[in-house]
């Protein structure tokens, strides 16, 4: 733990092992201006839309998420994200959320509507950043900011691991309120991915308007169950 809180010089100078692992810390120290991370969750799930946020950190916020063990969201447990979530928020220069439907996803793809939601996330920022770290390997498209794509970018830099967390407690709030609506499907249990038990339900109760008709679990016909 780091018992005072560093300069932004201290910050970016060479670190300890533990850090060094955080591009943050490497091969992005020297980039000028604020950066932000970009990343996106629900890609794989069945129902509910695809959720992207964007996070741009002051330097003062790298040790502190680093020693609260910051990590892939999936890495982490429900209450621990949501911890960590509210951590981020709060010290973040600026975070945003942006979406892409269940009705958009069926029309132009989900990798289409995934770089979407991307976009509107890093559009909505109030505060420009100079570079746009997006996980994975696509670049947004019609983006006029300069971007950099990293595979497996949410365990690799501190922005990007930021940003997957505050876009699954999104999702998961989302999807949790719908689930009110659609109880058959256990959505609270799944979040809207394919468990046997959504599955089984796809089966016996059709699809709801919210899920993804272009997903082939989706277009299974409603079993009769007179």
């Amino acid at each position: 733990m780091v018992e005072t809180e560093p300069t932004a010089a201290a910050v970016w100078s060479p670190t300890p092992l533990e850090q060094s692992s955080w591009l943050e810390f490497s091969t992005l120290s020297g980039i000028p201006g604020l950066v932000a991370g970009v990343d996106e969750v629900g890609r794989g799930a069945l129902f509910g839309p695809v959720v992207a946020a964007a996070v741009i950190l002051p330097d003062h916020a790298l040790p502190i998420l680093i020693a609260a063990k910051i990590k892939d969201s999936k890495k982490l447990s429900s209450s621990r994200r949501i911890q960590l979530a509210q951590q981020i928020c709060g010290l973040a220069i600026d975070w945003k959320i942006g979406f892409a439907s269940t009705a958009e996803i069926d029309k132009i793809n989900i990798l289409q509507a995934t770089l979407l939601a991307m976009k509107r996330a890093v559009l909505k920022l109030k505060v420009q950043p100079a570079l746009c770290l997006v996980d994975g390997n696509q670049s947004i498209k019609d983006l006029l900011l300069p971007q950099q794509t990293i595979v497996k970018g949410d365990e690799r830099s501190l922005a990007i691991a930021s940003a997957s967390i505050v876009a699954k407690v999104w999702r998961d709030e989302l999807v949790l309120r719908l689930a009110l609506k659609y109880p058959m499907y256990n959505l609270e249990g799944n979040k809207g991915y394919g468990s046997q038990r959504h599955l089984l339900a796809l089966q016996q109760y059709g699809p709801s308007p919210l899920h993804r008709q272009s997903f082939r679990p989706c277009q299974i016909k409603r079993l009769n169950v007179e």
